[in-house]
């Protein structure tokens, strides 16, 4: 799945006349296999013996585009680093409260939240995002 979302990624951005460099092939490829939803300083620091010449200011410029494209979605959490996710299609995640790792999950019978807020709203929804936080796995056998 990653190597095809990797190859749909590479065509999306080819046929917005992004150029590939090799900087920006292995950004989009680190995020495709690592699906941690890294930070730009976490994708920098695993690049950097790769590209030593490349800065921290490539990696941020580069998933702009991204973002700019379609084919990567910023996460914020209220602290100073965003955090990108590939995985662009409606999902949500649950977050380590302990270590801050993320996890996708979908669970379809959320797909119509959006339509139920409007309509107890009155809102004109664009979008919704959820999150559920508790202790991964990793964490609760290291207590």
């Amino acid at each position: 799945m990653a190597n095809r979302g990797l190859s749909e990624a590479i065509d999306a951005l080819k046929s917005t006349r992004v150029r590939m460099t090799p900087q920006r092939h292995a950004i989009l490829e680190f995020l495709y296999e690592s699906m941690t939803h890294p930070t730009a300083d976490e994708i920098y620091k695993a690049l950097e013996g790769r590209f030593p010449n490349m800065s921290v200011a490539t990696v941020y410029n580069n998933l702009r585009v991204f973002k700019e494209v379609g084919i990567v979605k910023e996460l914020s959490y209220g602290d100073a680093s965003s955090r990108f996710d590939c995985v662009t299609s409606n999902h949500y995640h649950v977050i380590c409260t302990q270590c801050g790792k993320i996890v996708d999950f979908h669970y379809p019978g959320l797909d119509e939240v959006e339509t139920l807020a409007e309509h107890v709203t009155g809102f004109e929804v664009d979008n919704h995002r959820m999150e559920i936080y508790g202790v991964c796995p990793d964490c609760k056998k290291a207590r």
